[in-house]
């Protein structure tokens, strides 16, 4: 049963789903989430009140990736390049833990600034 969750960033709104590892349960379990969001390039991160390890961190994600940063203890949403990128790839600013996928355009977020807040509540488990 995959668990759903929202993504709420000014006027952007997604849904995303979670994967089966335990960095998106204690993720899940903190929940519902409130913070003001930072942009690094085509990345919107936030930290979120979660310490993990890394959990089969990666160094490049896709556009769409939910990942979990161990240093910052933060909250990733990427959707194109970083400062960090070789060419088209998107590299974090070092391995995260990939936690789930947005479901759709993940683009959308390019209409979010840094400052924004961002809201990450459960929408359920199908």
């Amino acid at each position: 049963m995959a668990k759903k969750i929202r993504i709420k960033a000014g006027a952007v709104e997604v849904t995303a789903e979670l994967n089966d590892t335990r960095t998106a349960q204690a993720i899940w379990d903190a929940l519902p989430l409130t913070e003001r969001g930072n942009r690094w390039g085509a990345e919107l991160y936030f930290s979120i009140p979660v310490t993990l390890e890394a959990e089969n961190a990666r160094e490049v994600v896709a556009a769409g990736d939910l990942g979990y940063w161990p240093p910052g203890t933060a909250f990733c949403i990427f959707f194109g390049t970083t400062p960090m990128s070789r060419g088209e790839e998107i590299r974090p600013a070092s391995p995260v833990n990939v936690f789930g996928k947005v479901i759709g355009d993940a683009d959308v977020f390019n209409q979010v600034a840094s400052g924004t807040e961002i809201s990450v509540e459960r929408l359920g488990q199908d």
